[in-house]
């Protein structure tokens, strides 16, 4: 991953504060402009909700249900590296960064289906993961497109 601030790339997402300011950026960054660059990564899909609907918004229109898929396996490295995890105790960094990033990818993909069909908005949100098959996962991200304006 790749700094947007400072241009060094990093391995994962653990050394980003933000989706894409590194943790040494960040740390740089007056507290406005901290307060800025959370602001913008944790709105990246304001208009999302587990509920069915979304607070200060009317849904003028349902589109239906849209979903992001994707499938993911563990490499023997990362197999081992984290069976090392396990031995040891506590969190197990390896799998975690996996599943953020495969959740991550489901749900873009998912609200990418969503403005494709002409909403603006996703309610209903859930997720399912099935093993496919040892050490294969597949996850999806699901929930119902609308059409939302402010009220």
């Amino acid at each position: 991953m790749k700094c947007e601030q400072c241009g060094k790339d990093h391995p994962s997402h653990y050394y980003f504060k933000t989706d894409a300011i590194c943790n040494e950026c960040y740390d740089k960054m007056n507290s406005e402009e901290q307060r800025e660059a959370t602001k913008r990564f944790l709105m990246k899909y304001p208009l999302t909700s587990t509920t069915h609907r979304i607070e200060g918004y009317r849904i003028t229109k349902q589109l239906g249900v849209v979903r992001g898929i994707t499938v993911r396996s563990r490499s023997i490295f990362g197999r081992i590296g984290a069976d090392l995890q396990t031995i040891i105790g506590g969190k197990i960094t390896m799998f975690t960064e996996l599943c953020e990033k495969t959740r991550a990818e489901a749900f873009d993909m998912m609200f990418e289906h969503a403005t494709q069909i002409g909403g603006n908005a996703v309610i209903g949100i859930r997720y399912d993961a099935t093993e496919v098959t040892d050490g294969v996962t597949e996850v999806l991200c699901y929930g119902t497109a609308v059409v939302a304006e402010a009220e």
